[in-house]
């Protein structure tokens, strides 16, 4: 099955969200799939598709201060172990330093263990930031240099 990772587009994100268990599982996170990162950001927001639908997405940009920053990477649950998140990461990373990007970035909570492990594939490095996100709300932080 072939898969064509493109630029994604607000339609994309809505069909996404209309299957959402399907790439997270029980988790919720409908609310961190903003459309204004997809319509603002629509070179470096991601959907990996086949003749089967979306597979996979990655929603990211890039900001002022050059870091590619991935707000979201999923992959759909058929898909895992693809190795269609590395795609969609190498194919983020290739949108984030045409617009002058030289690090990436990602964050997640404590407990996912399944994305510390990913990332760390990926040659993260890989700390704990106290209070990320306010008071108690400790977060993990992903960074890497763009080679």
């Amino acid at each position: 099955m072939a898969v064509r990772i493109a630029p994604a587009h607000v339609s994309d994100l809505q069909q996404v969200l209309a299957d959402h268990a399907r790439y997270w599982g029980e988790r919720d996170l409908r609310g961190l799939h903003l459309l204004a990162l997809v319509q603002e950001f629509g070179e470096t927001c991601l959907v990996a598709r086949s003749d089967d639908g979306i597979l996979g997405y990655l929603i990211g940009f890039v900001t002022p201060g050059r870091t590619g920053y991935v707000h979201l990477i999923a992959t759909r649950d058929d898909a895992r172990g693809s190795g269609l998140g590395r795609e969609l990461y190498a194919a983020f990373t290739e949108a984030a330093r045409r617009q002058g990007a030289v690090r990436l970035k990602a964050i997640t909570s404590l407990g996912n263990k399944g994305s510390v492990a990913f990332h760390r594939s990926l040659g993260f490095d890989v700390r704990v930031a106290q209070d990320y996100n306010g008071p108690g709300e400790d977060r993990v932080v992903f960074s890497r240099e763009i080679g």
